[in-house]
């Protein structure tokens, strides 16, 4: 349950709150959550009363309602943290309550939005296949109508929140005989219903303390009722404002996450001792922080432009995939330099930045990986300039 005061607050005071949860709650427990392999309880408890599962949801439906901009900031300061944090509400903020608040009726966003806000109803996105990730348009999980029910057979791989999840929002084919997009539609399905089962990978190269999962659909039967908006056909076409939205967020987090590696490494610089002083004195050590910095503040601006565009009424779709391209691949960028500065600090002992670099590479595949957003961001390209001359979602004074 959010608390009441948190309800109340104006953005400034919530961000600084926020800030100070952070500094003194989140990166503290870094090493228990490490050491236990999960984030414990109690943290979960707080960000739920602090209303972080609810940032991007209506007060209407018990959420905080801030908007894109401020959702961003509020995502620079929580994921300087470990990036774990925000993976257990991400698929609530985003991908789900998202495409539930667009495109369901409103009896569905009755049910769920109030929960999820409250950190009650954790819900993963079920989406990608073993032979359906980038390629969503040919998954083969089926959802057949019999009678008041739809009967759900198949599976899903890389599920964030997977074995977590109170309910999923699946992505299945209820025409098989529609080819491509056509024949995919939404349900939303209690996690605890017979015939569900969730694993658990036995390795994650990052991420390790929130592991993706698996999911098996076998002989699920879903209420009609749980088709998301009552329509069939028009799945892949619901996710893409809750994609839109979580591809920003990675984006901002690749920022959030980037400023704690650079913080981080230059403290470990300013007191390591090499070659009779500072390590920070050497100018191919400077010159490495500076150019890292300079990339992080690109990327920055660009999250925020993006998120002050969304504010504005619109969803300028192309330039946040290039915020997702962009800022992952200068997280990743950054980490790696930072883990080359730290030496041997930085492949053995408990320091944070080695952790946080396995953590951010992970953001170069989740919501699109970068070879898939270079293709699709070039091909936008090259269709637009020849229909009128503009680059994509490029904004002229009239």
């Amino acid at each position: 349950m959010i608390d009441q005061d948190v309800l109340s607050s104006d953005f400034p005071t919530y961000l600084r709150t926020i800030a100070d949860f952070t500094n003194h709650e989140l990166i503290p427990t870094e090493p228990e959550m490490v050491d236990n392999g999960a984030v414990p309880e109690r943290i979960l408890d707080r960000m739920a009363a602090l209303g972080l599962f609810g940032i991007s949801i209506p007060r209407a439906y018990g959420g905080l309602e801030w908007t894109m901009e401020q959702q961003v900031r509020l995502t620079f300061e929580f994921t300087r943290a470990s990036c774990v944090y925000r993976s257990r509400f991400s698929t609530v903020i985003g991908l789900c309550s998202q495409a539930v608040l667009d495109h369901g009726t409103e009896q569905q966003r009755l049910e769920v939005l109030p929960a999820m806000a409250a950190g009650e109803l954790v819900t993963a996105f079920a989406l990608t296949e073993e032979e359906a990730g980038s390629d969503a348009a040919h998954l083969r999980t089926t959802a057949i109508r019999d009678g008041a029910d739809y009967v759900l057979d198949g599976s899903k791989r890389y599920i964030t929140n997977a074995a977590w999840a109170d309910a999923f929002l699946t992505f299945a084919r209820t025409d098989p005989d529609e080819p491509g997009a056509a024949g995919i539609s939404a349900l939303l399905v209690d996690a605890r219903s017979p015939g569900v089962s969730t694993a658990l990978p036995r390795y994650m190269n990052g991420h390790a303390e929130a592991p993706v999962g698996e999911i098996q659909f076998r002989g699920v039967r879903v209420p009609a009722g749980q088709l998301l908006g009552g329509v069939e056909g028009r799945g892949l076409a619901m996710a893409l404002r809750g994609i839109n939205h979580a591809r920003l967020h990675v984006a901002a987090t690749c920022v959030g996450q980037a400023t704690r590696v650079l913080e981080e490494t230059t403290a470990h610089v300013n007191d390591r001792e090499q070659f009779g002083g500072p390590l920070a004195d050497l100018g191919v050590v400077r010159s490495t922080l500076g150019e890292s910095y300079a990339e992080l503040e690109a990327g920055r601006a660009l999250v925020i432009e993006c998120a002050r565009t969304f504010d504005r009424g619109q969803i300028p779709r192309h330039r946040i995939a290039a915020a997702k391209l962009y800022c992952s691949e200068v997280a990743s960028r950054v980490a790696d330099r930072c883990v080359q500065l730290l030496g041997g600090a930085g492949i053995v002992g408990p320091h944070p930045v080695p952790r946080m670099w396995r953590d951010v590479r992970a953001l170069r595949i989740y919501e699109g990986s970068s070879p898939i957003h270079q293709r699709n961001l070039g091909r936008a390209m090259v269709e637009q300039v020849a229909a009128d001359g503009t680059l994509p979602d490029t904004f002229r004074a009239p």
